[in-house]
């Protein structure tokens, strides 16, 4: 998606968000009672499709970005530049809390993510927490500098800043004077 190197891959709990996907599903036929007789052909058609949602299952961190691919009928990649994430939210249901996974939600500076409230939605990676974390972190160092690459640092050019601050004093100056004799 980007040739910004990746300094972190999420990992994911594959079997426990295979459960949870199927689990879900069969709790909402049970509910409507009706349809408990077509819960064996959902769990059958959900075992394939689950499948292969996971195996395109990824979310990186790099440098600049959050770079996050899923989906099977509808999928998505997203580049999230750093600098626009404003919030990662975790979250558990009591489902997830059972089985052992949380959420994941980013959120950023002028979103358009609808109804929802969040871009992108992730489930299921392993030490979330963590992940979030290192996250956050990257994004504060881009924060800090947001012109150079984290890894390097320059050291500002006090006599240039000097200068170029005398000439635009003696721009203003010279715009103030034009502006009194009018």
């Amino acid at each position: 998606m980007t040739d910004y190197p990746a300094l972190r891959e999420a990992q994911f709990d594959r079997p426990a968000i295979k459960q949870y996907l199927m689990l879900q599903p069969t709790l909402v036929l049970a509910c409507t009672i009706v349809l408990i007789p077509i819960i064996p052909f959902v769990l059958i058609v959900a075992w394939v499709i689950i499948d292969k949602y996971l195996d395109r299952l990824s979310c990186t961190l790099t440098e600049r970005t959050l770079e996050i691919r899923k989906g099977f009928f509808n999928r998505i990649e997203s580049t999230i530049p750093l600098e626009k994430i404003t919030d990662l939210q975790m979250y558990q249901g009591p489902i997830m809390r059972y089985l052992g996974i949380k959420g994941f939600r980013v959120e950023t500076a002028g979103q358009s993510s609808g109804p929802t409230g969040h871009l992108v939605n992730m489930l299921g990676i392993i030490e979330t927490a963590e992940f979030r974390q290192a996250v956050l972190r990257q994004r504060d160092k881009r924060d800090a500098n947001p012109s150079a690459p984290v890894a390097a640092t320059t050291a500002p050019s006090t006599a240039v800043d000097t200068q170029l601050l005398a000439e635009i004093r003696d721009v203003l100056i010279r715009i103030e004077n034009k502006l009194d004799k009018s």
